[in-house]
């Protein structure tokens, strides 16, 4: 059983009937946005990541100081 043309026009306007010409194109349209988008993140994963900045430690404020800013703004 092969299907011929005719039956593949009869499923295309049921296809159309159903969904309408609007929800096809705006489904084809997502579905290139889908394929640019995957394309893009292949060619962004081949491309050599470079490594973070670097963050120079710093001393982290201790309780104390925290409670000695506070008392002096508070008065």
């Amino acid at each position: 059983m092969s299907v011929g043309p005719w039956q593949l026009i009869i499923v295309a306007i049921v296809i159309l009937v159903l969904f309408g010409r609007g929800r096809i194109s705006e489904m084809m349209g997502d579905f290139g946005k889908g394929i640019k988008s995957f394309k893009q993140g292949m060619a962004d994963e081949a491309k050599p990541q470079q490594p973070a900045p670097r963050i120079e430690n710093q001393p982290a404020e201790s309780e104390e100081t925290k409670q000695a800013d506070n008392s002096t703004t508070s008065n």
